[in-house]
């Protein structure tokens, strides 16, 4: 499959200031994507706190670098927002991570795992979902990557716009009722 590449626009969120621009233009979106970052630990028992929340529309995705601005004020009112619907894929997994940092009540959140079993996809993996939709690949390489670097490379960047991005995609593809499991050769009918 060919590799899924983000089509639009990718603002690195640093500093309260660019944070607050850029939950202005989020809240005025009705639907977006959603995906969390967190350094990898290599050592037996140890974990760290999340360290980037990607915030994706169609065109734009914010990465908010929870490492420098922290996890509080706008942005958790934004996360338990209940009128802007948040599309993301292991939720739990997140916010069992952001609650590491502070107490928060997601709202408006929408489980792709949950809501891809209706068209009788059986894989929760959001490269699989994807691949079954799209028939893109979405790359994996920069997983394990250290997402607390001084400055996010422009590689590590496509990987988390495209995470939240696709999540978005995902549903909108799935709601817009434009696919029909039928027709997917990578169904398997259910018995």
């Amino acid at each position: 499959m060919p590799p899924v590449t983000f089509p639009g626009r990718i603002n690195v969120v640093e500093r309260p200031d660019q944070a607050e621009k850029a939950l202005d233009y989020l809240a005025m979106q009705p639907v977006v994507g959603f995906d969390t970052e967190t350094r990898p630990s290599f050592r037996k028992g140890q974990t760290n706190i999340v360290s980037l929340m990607q915030i994706s529309t169609p065109d734009r995705c914010f990465l908010f670098r929870l490492n420098k601005i922290g996890f509080g004020g706008r942005l958790k009112e934004f996360i338990e927002n209940r009128a802007i619907t948040k599309i993301g894929l292991s939720l739990k997994d997140d916010f069992f991570m952001l609650h590491k940092i502070t107490p928060f009540e997601p709202g408006g959140f929408v489980e792709l795992q949950h809501l891809v079993k209706e068209y009788n996809i059986t894989d929760g993996s959001l490269q699989k979902i994807y691949g079954i939709l799209f028939g893109q690949r979405i790359s994996k390489s920069q997983r394990l990557s250290n997402w607390e670097a001084a400055e996010l490379t422009p590689a590590q960047q496509a990987y988390a716009a495209i995470d939240a991005w696709a999540c978005l995609r995902i549903y909108t593809r799935l709601t817009d009722h434009s696919f029909n499991p039928a027709d997917s050769p990578f169904i398997v009918p259910n018995p």
